[in-house]
This record gives C-alpha cells, sequence and structure tokens, in this order.
C-alpha cells in the first residue's frame, strides 16, 4: 500500500508539473480544473455548490465573520489524505491561487477561512483529517490537525483513566490551530503549554512535500510550535506525548462578590497562584462586580484542603466546594457544565448567537489593590466585558524564552484574555469601545516593551501586516508580531525566509519571509 501510494504521489506530482506552462495569469477557472484532475470533486465545494455556505459556516465561531460581505473563498478543499492537501499547494502555487487553514475555526479574528481585505484565495478545511491513535504503553499519541481537543481528550480517555494532555479547556478547538499557537489549559502549571509535549509533526510546505521532523529540520520543527498556524505550510498530524495524572482530581468553583472582599483576595491571588504547588491551578473569571475561583487540583479533596487553608486561606475553601471527578470528566464539567456528560465534549457545532470581540496581555508585576478596585469600575460599566486570568509558574515557566517560538515564561505572573459579547440586535460598537478602552486603561499594569499578547488570542487591532512587491514587509509586522514573539519573531521570520521565501502561505498576521544578506 505504501508503494501505492509513493506511485499516485509521484504521478501526481507529474501531472501537476505539467501545468508549469500554464501562463502566469492563468484564471480562477483553471486553479478549479487543476484541483479537480488531482482531487475528488465531491471534496470541492465552488461557491456555486449547492453546499458551500452550510460547509463554510459549518465552524465559524463567531457570527460577525459570517455576514454577506465577508470575503469568502474561492472553494473550500475538504480533503481525506495527504495527498489532496499536496496538491492543493501546487494548484495554488502554479495560479497564484493563496490558501488558508481551518481546523477548528476558532480563529479570533476568523483568519482560517475569511480574508479581511479583497483576495482571491481558498480554504482547506481539515474536518475530514480527524483521526486520533493512541498508545498507551509509550504515553504517546497521533493526532490529526482537523481533531477538536474533544476528541482527542475522549480518545485518550478510551485508553487510559491516567493519562491525559495539557491543552485548552474549549473542547471545539481544532487541534491544528491550537497547537500551531502554543495552546494551554489546567495542566499548563504541571506540565507546560500543548507545544511543550510535541514530539514530531508532518507538514506539508509550500513546495508540496509532506515533511516529518527530520525531514523538514529542526528550525522548521522549532516554528510550528507556536509559531502561529499556516505561515509555514499545513501541519497535518502531530505526535504529542501524554501525561499522567491520578485517578481523581478536585474541581472547584468558589465566586466572591466586591461585597464579600474580592478585591483584597484577587490581590493576594496574583502573588499566591503563580507560586503554589504544580499540581494546583487556580484561575479567576472577573465580571462585573465578581471573581469566580476556578480551580483543578492533581489529587483529593482531603490532600486540597490543608493546602488550601496553609497557602490561601483568604478564599474560604470548604468542603462543601469540592467536587471529585477523573480528569476526563473535568472537561466538560469546567467548560460545559456540572450536568454535561464526557459523551458531550465530542460535539463540534458551537453556539453562533453571540458576537464577540477579544485581546490579551501578560502580567508581570502584581497589579495594586487600587487599580483593582477601578478595574471592578470598569467592569460595571454598561457594555462592559470581563477578564479571565490564568496563572502561570511552575512548568509553563520553566523554559527558556527561546525553546519555543511562545515566549511567555519565566516572570509572567499570570495571563489575560479580556472578551466582550453582544447579539444581532446591535452592531457592537459600544462592546468593542469598551474593550478598547479598558485595554488603554491597562496599559501601566501590564507587561512592558513589548506589551505582551497571546497569539491564539488573535487581535488585528494589534497591526496587519503590509505587502510591498508582493511580500509582507517584515518591519510593518513587527509591531504586532513582537507582541506575540518578542525576540523569536525575528528568528520565525528567518525561517520563513528560508522555506517560503515568496510568501505563499500568508494572511494579515502571518510571519513574513526575512531572507539573510549573502
Amino acid at each position: 500500500m505504501a508503494l501505492s501510494r509513493s506511485i499516485a504521489l509521484a504521478v501526481l506530482f507529474i501531472f501537476l508539473s505539467c501545468y508549469a506552462a500554464v501562463p502566469s495569469l492563468a484564471t480562477s477557472d483553471v486553479f478549479l480544473q487543476c484541483l479537480s484532475a488531482a482531487i475528488p470533486e465531491e471534496l470541492l465545494y465552488t461557491q456555486s455548490s449547492p453546499s458551500f455556505t452550510s460547509v463554510l459556516v459549518s465552524s465559524i465561531r463567531n457570527p460577525k465573520f459570517s455576514t454577506p460581505s465577508m470575503v469568502k473563498p474561492l472553494v473550500i478543499i475538504t480533503p481525506t489524505n495527504a495527498s489532496h492537501v499536496q496538491a492543493a499547494v501546487l494548484c495554488g502555487r502554479q495560479n497564484d491561487v493563496r490558501i488558508r487553514v481551518r481546523s477548528g475555526g476558532h480563529d479570533y479574528e476568523g483568519l482560517s477561512y475569511r480574508s479581511a481585505r479583497p483576495e482571491v484565495f481558498a480554504v482547506v478545511d481539515l474536518a475530514n483529517l480527524r483521526s486520533v491513535t493512541v498508545d498507551q504503553k509509550a504515553a504517546t499519541a497521533w493526532v490529526d490537525s482537523g481533531a477538536t481537543l474533544g476528541e482527542l481528550y475522549y480518545a485518550i480517555s478510551k485508553a487510559s483513566n491516567t493519562l491525559a494532555f495539557p491543552a485548552g479547556l474549549c473542547p471545539t478547538i481544532g487541534v491544528g490551530g491550537h497547537l500551531s499557537g502554543g495552546g494551554f489549559g489546567m495542566l499548563l502549571r504541571k506540565y507546560g503549554a500543548a507545544i511543550d509535549n510535541v514530539l514530531d509533526a508532518t507538514l506539508v510546505d509550500a513546495k508540496g512535500r509532506l515533511l516529518d521532523k527530520q525531514a523538514m529540520g529542526a528550525d522548521v520543527f522549532w516554528a510550528i510550535r507556536g509559531g502561529g498556524g499556516a505561515s509555514f505550510g499545513i501541519v497535518l498530524s502531530w505526535k504529542v506525548n501524554l501525561v499522567p495524572v491520578p485517578p481523581t482530581v478536585t474541581m472547584f468553583s468558589v465566586p466572591k462578590s466586591v461585597n464579600e472582599g474580592a478585591v483584597d483576595i484577587l490581590t493576594k491571588w496574583q502573588e499566591v497562584a503563580p507560586a503554589l504547588p504544580d499540581d494546583l491551578f487556580i484561575r479567576v473569571l472577573v465580571q462585573k462586580q465578581g471573581a469566580n475561583f476556578q480551580s483543578m487540583y492533581l489529587g483529593t479533596c482531603d490532600t486540597l484542603l490543608p493546602l488550601m487553608v496553609s497557602s490561601f486561606p483568604e478564599l474560604g475553601l470548604n468542603r462543601t466546594h469540592c467536587k471529585e471527578m477523573s480528569w476526563i470528566q473535568s472537561v466538560p464539567y469546567i467548560y460545559l457544565g456540572s450536568t454535561a456528560t464526557v459523551e458531550d465534549i465530542l460535539n463540534r457545532a458551537t453556539s453562533t448567537t453571540s458576537f464577540s470581540k477579544a485581546t490579551s496581555d501578560y502580567v508581570r508585576q502584581a497589579i495594586p489593590k487600587d487599580v483593582w478596585v477601578q478595574i471592578f469600575a470598569w467592569l460595571s460599566k454598561p457594555n462592559a466585558g470581563l477578564m479571565i486570568t490564568e496563572p502561570y509558574g511552575g512548568k509553563i515557566s520553566s523554559f527558556l524564552e527561546t525553546a519555543t517560538p511562545f515566549p511567555h515564561r519565566d516572570g509572567v505572573l499570570y495571563n489575560i484574555q479580556y472578551m466582550n459579547f453582544w447579539s444581532a440586535a446591535t452592531d457592537g460598537s459600544a462592546q468593542t469601545k469598551w474593550l478598547k478602552d479598558f485595554y488603554t486603561f491597562m496599559a501601566p499594569y501590564v507587561s512592558q516593551n513589548p506589551r505582551e499578547a497571546y497569539v491564539n488570542y488573535r487581535d488585528l487591532d494589534l497591526g496587519e501586516n503590509t505587502v510591498v512587491g508582493n511580500v509582507t514587509n517584515y518591519e510593518a509586522a513587527k509591531v504586532w508580531g513582537e507582541k506575540y514573539y518578542k525576540g523569536n519573531f525575528e528568528r520565525l521570520a528567518m525561517v520563513k525566509g528560508e522555506v517560503d521565501p515568496d510568501d505563499y502561505f500568508r494572511n494579515e498576521q502571518s510571519i513574513p519571509p526575512l531572507v539573510a544578506s549573502k
């Protein structure tokens, strides 16, 4: 079978090479003909297809990007094997049609399936590439980029109740985009980010080659683990390290209002949470006049209670707050609620009734108590959103900033995600204005030079690429790039210059190619 597949791929490459004779001004029709010659037509959805809209919106998570004015793809390609992805890249290159890649559709700016500017492009939707193969004995798994985190977690749980993977909370997030940007969740203090547990990957590069870790080389393997999605190629699958968890974990959710001392407790939390034992993770949702302290502890309530009494008595945790369960049961519990089942994390659909906008910060010095008073005043304004704060320290902070493109390591106390929501009844201008104004207010109290941000909480307000001579300008991209990647941005651009100097894989916040002077 391997031989026949190699022959098929060889024929595909020879066939597509014939298209090199097509004039450079080839039309979109020629691109579609090229695709149809190499990919079954039932996997291609052009704008005239009756199913085009349903496929396009199938994983749009933010309805503000599902409008008549949205710049839509020329075609959606839904590959079922690697050769289809290779063909898409080669056809695109030869006909000057760029490709965007969607795994779960959670890109905060929708750049995996739409363009913010007029452009002819295609989308490779990886939803059909979603297999998960777990090796319990080796404590590893191969997972396709089109799988969701819920599907990955569920497959792990079927193989073992004492293995897990340290990634995000939302089960509908696509593995491909999540790992490309870093990926972290409630195990970050114990086991680091998702990318810290990636062992291998398969990638279709800008030349249409299918490469593993060894073939792509150390620099590219470094770049795809946190350097953002779809700048260096299309990652089809990842080999990940699975981590041990106890049979019982303890969850708690303790809400505190301002009248119940939320300001003092949050002020203390900033110092305590990043320094707690790695088995204990406490994040906080701050909204209106309250703060909800949500936690996972890798152990039982009996061992958690004395730890909290000695380390964080201000929260007032008691046995009634404890909810003991398995790690896999914690996944629906924390994100979907106490009545959700493990099987619910396999549901790829999400509600698209809420419009949203988000951005992020990193905090390296504790915010003073009087500023928290002002923060609650901001959160109580009309059209206000919320803050989600997640503590670092432990494993995620143990790596050098240069170990992966994700640079937010030693010295980070916690990450902040700011979000705001609105319905179709309004245009969202008041909510987005609140978000921008609050972000401006927070500037003195968060990281500086650069003001750090997390690429998986993508925000085009941080900056957009400028294209000069059909190549993304490096200096212009630094405005947003150094916020996401700090000093790693230059290395990412140099890797891009080596593997995609023509800037084929490009979007509004893709890595620009920086070609070293000779």
